[in-house]
């Protein structure tokens, strides 16, 4: 993979070598409080060769999973578009062609400095009447430097105004920072009407079940690292014992970390074990790995800004698995985190180990 060019967004947008923003809490709030400020927007020309590329599959209805205790609409897509290190100038044109090719699901965050123009994109689809608001479910997540109460309300408004919406299906607390007082706040956003659903980011199991325990909207997800070098079982088994949906991000491995130097020389979509499942079954590693995921009952949300690509990344609900090849790929735990602000951290002054 090569390295794409600095990230240069509008100023709320944190630099691409925040491996996931972390680096905002060595800074002073107001470093990245210009997150609040409603900035004059352009939305960028639409790319033309990306509209051209003809896409590999026809649109198909993507499987969606129950959310909510007890359940209540919108359902959680099994499968959806990852937004993370999108750049500028694409991000926009690809949310539009993803969705044009069946994608309903998008995942953002305040974090990515690209929300505005996920908003550009999603304002195209709507504009040509690809899809409906309802058809589009739509994630974003508080980010770290927002958690006193009365900082929580303010950081939604900005993100639904980047992305042109009047209520969020999904929003999540990005990383376990301040617990119950802003899980308060975002009960609020419940409330008021402002989002759908409310969930969690990077929770070991030990403070998920001590949320739990006390809240009063109980979380209807659980976003974390999980892909075939990282089961995490016994916390799957705790969200499906919960009634916690589990989404998981980075589902091919270490391929979104190569440009950041912490893919620690792996490489999932080479593994020999999914090749040869891949050639058995007619299709690609990360179809394989991505239709792992959708087995076990959790979302999963690739990464892409190569159009060719969101076909067939969404092109995994035509086959299955059998018991031998689940049990071949469940034997590939390594338990190997490639997003560990218990490591990255470190260079950053101290290590933030919410793992251990």
């Amino acid at each position: 993979m090569s390295p794409r060019p600095p990230l240069k967004a509008h100023v709320s947008a944190p630099e691409p070598g925040d491996p996931s923003g972390w680096m905002f809490l060595q800074r002073s709030t107001s470093t990245h409080s210009a997150c609040l400020s409603f900035l004059p927007y352009k939305p960028p020309l639409p790319s033309a060769p990306l509209f051209l590329l003809p896409l590999p599959s026809p649109k198909m209805r993507i499987p969606t999973l129950p959310l909510g205790h007890p359940p209540h609409p919108p359902p959680l897509p099994s499968l959806g578009l990852g937004t993370w290190k999108a750049p500028k100038g694409v991000t926009a044109p690809v949310v539009t062609a993803a969705l044009r090719a069946g994608y309903r699901m998008l995942d953002c965050a305040c974090d990515y400095g690209n929300e505005q123009e996920v908003g550009a994109g999603i304002s195209d689809a709507l504009s040509a009447a690809t899809v409906t608001r309802d058809d589009i479910f739509v994630t974003s997540k508080l980010w770290n430097t927002f958690h006193k109460r009365e900082h929580v309300k303010p950081a939604l408004l900005r993100s639904l105004a980047d992305l042109r919406l009047q209520k969020l299906d999904l929003y999540l607390m990005h990383f376990p920072i301040s617990l119950a007082y802003t899980w308060k706040a975002m009960e609020a956003l419940v409330d008021e009407g402002l989002v759908s659903h409310i969930g969690v980011c990077n929770f070991p199991a030990a403070l998920l079940m001590d949320l739990l325990s006390y809240a009063r909207i109980k979380p209807a997800v659980l976003q974390v690292e999980m892909h075939p070098y990282l089961q995490q079982v016994n916390l799957l088994e705790l969200c499906k014992r919960e009634g916690v949906q589990v989404t998981a991000f980075s589902p091919l491995g270490a391929s979104s970390y190569v440009e950041l130097n912490m893919d620690r020389g792996d490489r999932l979509l080479d593994d020999p074990v999914l090749k040869k499942i891949a050639e058995k079954k007619g299709c690609s590693v990360a179809q394989v790995a991505l239709r792992w995921g959708v087995q076990r009952g959790t979302s999963v949300i690739p990464k892409t800004c190569k159009v060719e690509r969101l076909g067939q990344n969404m092109d995994v609900f035509g086959f299955e698995l059998d018991k031998q090849e689940m049990a071949e790929i469940a034997a590939l735990d390594r338990g190997t985190r490639y997003n560990d602000p218990g490591v990255f951290c470190k260079g950053m002054g101290h290590s933030i180990p919410i793992y251990d």
